[in-house]
Parts: C-alpha cells; sequence; structure tokens
C-alpha cells in the first residue's frame, strides 16, 4: 500500500481542477510523470510535485 500522501489519479486530477481523462492523457503523453505505479499498472500521484511539474512544463506552442 503506498504512503498516504499518494493518491490515485481520479483525486490527482480532482486536486489540479481537471478531469481524470485528461491527467491519464498527459501521463500518457509523458508530460506528467507519477510518483508511484502499482504492481497492476495504477498510477499514484503526490499532488504537489504533480503541481510543480505543470509548473515546470514548457509552454504548448
Amino acid at each position: 500500500m503506498p504512503p498516504p500522501h499518494l493518491v490515485a489519479t481520479g483525486i490527482a486530477a480532482r486536486e489540479i481542477g481537471v478531469a481524470r481523462s485528461t491527467l491519464a492523457r498527459w501521463w500518457a503523453q509523458d508530460l506528467v510523470k507519477p510518483a508511484l505505479i502499482t504492481a497492476g499498472g495504477h498510477a499514484r500521484w503526490d499532488v504537489d510535485d504533480l503541481k510543480r511539474q505543470l509548473r515546470e512544463r514548457p509552454p504548448a506552442e
């Protein structure tokens, strides 16, 4: 079981104000990286780190 500060994709998406599908798409496009991927292939996110990744991401063209 992950540490309590790691959350599932749906919760992380809600915390940053986007749909779960949007966060999943960003992950699939390698725009953001989860803190942990479970043995079953599910992402677990550190919301603070996710927010940092989004701040540091280069602007879209």
